[in-house]
């Protein structure tokens, strides 16, 4: 009789076992690990944690890349296989429209069903001229005037945001400001940093910049705003209002906190910079609306590789980390502005910011986020854009007549374009 329990208990035990095992290697082989590549500070590093307990069947193995960033992922693309199931873009989105075969349509995923939770320009961004959908938007970068309340009103300007927005509301009234500014302080501080920030910031505002959708170059087409910005960035520098020091450079992070910069249209990113580059200007900067008119300038993507075996999967991980809810966390703890419209009504947007004199800059960059006009960039965008830009350097730091350095931009840019 012993014996007999004896066996029945063995057989109970080892049928637990085997059970269990059976279990546990069911579990496993329904887990999906998911990699993700993105760069420091791109993402939350916490939500990121939380996708596992959000969906316990999915694990995601998170790579911080460093270094290039985008020459990694061009590189991985160029090979034909290889990387991960999700990927961050950069503002050089357009530039992978022509690998957009690599990558899964996020509207045959359910990406529709969303797309009316973000704001439209953005979104956007992410579709090709064909119409299919490649990057889910995750922040933007709304610009605004960011100045030296002090400096402006020592030099007889207006210093309150609504003020300085209505009497410098262009960048010709924004340019004679300037001129004040170098007569009350003799020429020692300057209005802004340098020819290439106010190319860039007032095509930031345009519709039409160097192609159209068919990617044609429209430079000299009245609709472009590629001479209007030329002829601004020019008479900023002839005007001796520049300060000639290169954006976030060693010695623009001198100029900001000595005070040789009284101001200058960035990013709304660019307020955490400036707060590294000059701390012991605390309190004195304030945030307006820009001249000219509102604009963006950078903000990030997420994208799914045909590589991946969990397409379904990856979408709803995108849909999950890029909803509104967790887009305003995003903005408290890391100051990634929301690119879904909803998250621009949350509280973190009425916050104050000691270092802004304690003015809530949040409101400001959400108008401007919402004014935004909706531009194509083009594949070559970035090929164009280091050609204008090198030329306009040669007119502010070597003297080069500006007409000459037009004539060679559209050269340099048309033969260019050739390749």
């Amino acid at each position: 009789m012993l014996n007999s329990r004896f066996l029945v208990s063995c057989l109970i035990v080892c049928i637990t076992f085997f059970v269990s095992g059976c279990s546990a290697d069911q579990s496993n082989s329904e887990t999906k690990t998911l990699t993700l590549w993105y760069w420091n500070r791109s993402l939350d590093d916490d939500l990121i944690k939380a996708v596992e307990k959000e969906f316990p069947g999915i694990r995601i193995q998170a790579q911080k890349i460093g270094g290039d960033f985008k020459s990694k992922l061009k590189t991985t693309l160029a090979a034909g296989s290889g990387g991960p199931d999700i990927v961050a873009f950069n503002d050089w989105v357009a530039e992978l429209f022509t690998s957009s075969d690599r990558f899964y349509d996020l509207y045959e995923l359910g990406a529709k069903e969303i797309e009316q939770d973000y704001l439209d320009w953005k979104w956007s961004l992410g579709v090709t001229p064909e119409g299919k959908m490649i990057a889910m938007p995750i922040d933007t970068g709304p610009t605004a005037l960011f100045y030296r309340a002090d400096l402006f009103e020592e030099a007889g300007l207006p210093n309150d945001p609504e003020e300085v927005h209505r009497q410098l509301a262009t960048w010709d009234d924004y340019l004679n400001a300037g001129k004040k500014l170098n007569e009350a302080f003799g020429g020692k501080i300057k209005l802004t940093d340098n020819i290439n920030n106010v190319y860039n910031q007032v095509n930031s505002q345009s519709k039409h910049i160097y192609f159209s959708e068919e990617d044609a170059f429209i430079g000299e087409d009245p609709s472009s705003s590629m001479k209007t910005a030329w002829d601004t960035a020019v008479n900023a520098s002839q005007m001796g209002l520049l300060a000639n020091a290169s954006s976030f450079s060693s010695e623009w992070n001198a100029a900001m906190n000595n005070g040789r910069i009284a101001s200058f249209v960035g990013a709304v990113w660019a307020k955490e910079i400036l707060m590294q580059a000059a701390p012991d200007t605390s309190g004195k900067w304030r945030v307006a609306r820009a001249p000219g008119g509102d604009g963006n300038n950078g903000g990030s993507f997420l994208a799914i590789m045909k590589t991946s075996p969990y397409p379904e999967e990856s979408f709803k991980v995108l849909q999950w980390l890029l909803n509104p809810d967790n887009q305003a966390k995003s903005y408290e703890s890391m100051n990634l502005f929301p690119s879904a419209a909803s998250a621009l009504d949350s509280p973190a947007m009425l916050l104050k910011d000691p270092f802004l004199g304690d003015q809530a800059t949040g409101e400001i960059f959400t108008e401007s986020a919402l004014n935004v006009q909706s531009a194509y960039f083009g594949g070559r965008f970035g090929n164009v854009n280091g050609i204008v830009n090198r030329e306009l350097q040669s007119v502010a730091l070597e003297g080069k007549d500006p007409d000459k350095a037009w004539e060679d931009a559209l050269k340099r840019v048309k033969k260019e374009l050739l390749r």
